[in-house]
């Protein structure tokens, strides 16, 4: 009967939420909403919500699985946003909330669920990040939805159309579900074919996109493909079946040995490359992918002789650095934990033969300082050179037993195989270097963040360190360059930055002179044309000093401003127009009149009714731009 009814039969209760699994977690929304549960049918609807999906986001996110947009992540992002949309509409929940009921959710389940506390911080900080994503967007969302339905009520209608509903759904992240549901509460519907039909255009969008055309497969000989490269980096082999497959105008051949020390794409690592050789040509396998467990070797062209014995030979030097990569990933899952917490779970990796990204979970940015101290543990442990012991095909029972840690959301079968470097020891199926020793040093080059509590490193070892090192060094020794070859280099550039920030000053303080020098002399030489008070400027001045003497004319000069200039900034030409208030209201535009006028300096330009500009390329039709303003406005 499900452990909730079990307790309700037990404790007398008549609903599910009535009893002591809900009740701490329904005080707590009331007690936070300022209301009391029991006193408004649809706030107790929304308490009750938010308490059970609180519930299931909190243990999803303790078994590793994170909200996101595609597949698992996208329900539980779904299940958070509903409650979210609950709490913001009936409790006037418009700031982050849930991610406080954690502690509430631990005095409850903590003792049955000991993962929750271990991972307390990190289910607090997604939530509440999630919370708050979105409700940036939710109340943009509801104001349009309330629109929608309005006008359709307006209309006599009690339906909304399934554009407006993918609109909200693509724009806002409303779900479609989210949608149906502020509609029944308020008597409407929506179209869902149009919704459907919208959707499939999307779909096939994508699809046309990334159209791939698959041919059937050829088989030469029946049998199994077996993968020997934990072994060897050639193999002599034959061709079991092949097919060509077309995309973006390219075409390509898969291949199937019957043995292949080709690793196939998986687990993070990228697919080996190399050559196919027989008596007769040399093909190149360009990639290796993996397809129903089954290894897939990409080429540009197939061999003529199909039927001949080949070898297979793997390109041995990417191979070594993407093995490099791969260890330097283990030792750096091992050492992030000791720094940062147990909480740290691999959440993704890349390797490839030019650097490593390793994702896991953490609530915050790591420190320069933490980023220092796993790089040190990884690197003592490299100059200690522990050598690789490979525990192939044990039974799964074993692994646990050797402590052998496993990436949640992979599918492990009765026998697998574990990587173990000393105290890391993990589930792998990936190529590893012998001993520690080879993968020379780790070198962190960034620490970022991808998703809520979910941080990101990136990281280059071996030949790629001492290139990134080199690259430091001669960038160093150019900056010294600069400086005279100064012994304290950091002092020198503190130095010179300020000077430079004092001279800086001094430019801006000399600016604002002329500034006003130069607005003092307009103002003598005002015109008066048709009643307006027209001011002229000619001259070879930044854009910015232009515009400050332009405001500050239509500050002193509060009725019939006409000012207009030309200059030239970064050898270009530029016009500017700046009107006052009541010849705005005449009906003069000044975008207009940059806009007509810009045609005979060879450019274009627009701006606000009392102040446009325009930029162009010929200079010499400055003097002339000029005077076509002012004609204009006097016509």
């Amino acid at each position: 009967m499900g452990f909730e009814r079990l307790c309700m039969a037990l404790q007398g209760k008549t609903s599910n939420y009535d009893t002591d699994v809900f009740q701490p977690l329904i005080k707590a929304i009331a007690s936070i909403a300022k209301t009391e549960y029991g006193k408004n049918i649809q706030q107790d609807i929304a308490m009750r919500v938010i308490a059970d999906h609180i519930r299931t986001i909190a243990f999803s996110i303790t078994d590793g699985q994170l909200p996101s947009n595609a597949k698992a992540g996208y329900v539980i992002r779904r299940i958070l946003r509903r409650a979210v949309r609950y709490g913001y509409t009936f409790l006037n929940q418009k700031q982050a909330f849930m991610y406080e009921l954690i502690p509430v959710l631990i005095d409850s389940m903590g003792e049955a669920y000991p993962e929750l506390i271990a991972q307390k911080g990190l289910i607090e900080k997604v939530i509440k990040e999630e919370e708050e994503s979105f409700l940036r967007t939710l109340e943009t969302g509801i104001r349009l939805l309330d629109k929608t339905f309005a006008d359709a009520k307006a209309a006599g209608k009690t339906e909304i159309s399934g554009k407006d509903a993918f609109t909200l759904y693509d724009t806002f992240g409303f779900p479609l579900d989210l949608t149906e549901l502020i509609l029944r509460e308020n008597g409407m519907t929506v179209n869902n074919e149009e919704f459907d039909a919208e959707m499939q255009q999307q779909k096939q969008r994508a699809r046309n996109a990334a159209s791939v055309e698959t041919g059937d497969w050829t088989i030469l000989k029946e049998g199994t493909s077996d993968f020997v490269g934990y072994d060897y980096t050639e193999y002599e082999t034959s061709i079991l079946r092949y097919r060509q497959v077309k995309q973006k105008n390219q075409t390509l051949y898969q291949i199937v040995l019957d043995n292949t020390p080709f690793y196939a794409e998986s687990g993070g690592q990228v697919g080996d490359t190399g050559v196919l050789i027989n008596e007769f040509e040399t093909i190149e396998v360009i990639d290796t992918k993996k397809e129903n467990n089954l290894p897939i070797h990409i080429t540009k062209k197939l061999p003529e002789h199909l039927q001949a014995p080949m070898m297979a030979c793997v390109d041995t030097d990417k191979r070594a650095s993407c093995a490099a990569n791969h260890s330097a990933t283990h030792l750096l899952d091992e050492a992030l934990r000791e720094v940062l917490g147990e909480h740290v779970e691999q959440k993704g990796s890349l390797v490839t033969p030019d650097s490593l990204r390793f994702d896991f979970s953490h609530f915050q940015k790591v420190t320069d300082e933490e980023i220092r101290k796993v790089e040190h543990l990884v690197n003592a442990k490299i100059r200690a050179n522990i050598p690789l012991t490979e525990h192939r095909d044990i039974p799964i029972e074993e692994a646990k037993e050797l402590g052998a840690i496993a990436l949640f959301g992979e599918k492990y079968g009765d026998r697998v195989r574990v990587i173990q470097f000393g105290s890391s020891i993990e589930f792998c199926g990936g190529i590893h270097v012998a001993a520690t020793g080879s993968i020379g040093m780790v070198k962190i080059i960034s620490e970022s963040s991808v998703a809520a509590g979910v941080r990101r490193i990136e990281a280059y070892s071996g030949v790629r360190v001492e290139e990134l090192l080199d690259t430091i060094q001669d960038t160093l020794s150019d900056l010294k360059a600069l400086f005279n070859n100064t012994p304290d280099l950091g002092t020198a550039i503190r130095k010179f930055i300020e000077e430079n920030s004092g001279l800086k000053k001094q430019i801006e303080d000399y600016m604002k002179e002329k500034e006003s020098s130069i607005k003092e002399r307009l103002l003598r030489n005002v015109q008066d044309i048709n009643g307006m008070k027209v001011i002229k400027l000619c001259a070879p001045l930044p854009i910015e000093v232009v515009k400050n003497i332009a405001f500050q004319l239509r500050g002193e000069i509060t009725e019939n401003l006409f000012f207009v200039a030309g200059t030239i900034d970064h050898e270009k030409p530029m016009l500017t127009v700046m009107l006052s208030d009541n010849l705005v209201a005449s009906g003069l535009k000044a975008g207009n009149l940059v806009k007509e006028a810009a045609k005979l300096i060879q450019g274009g330009g627009g701006g606000q009714p009392h102040f446009a500009t325009a930029g162009g390329k010929n200079i010499d039709g400055l003097n002339a731009a000029i005077e076509k303003v002012i004609e204009l406005a006097r016509s």
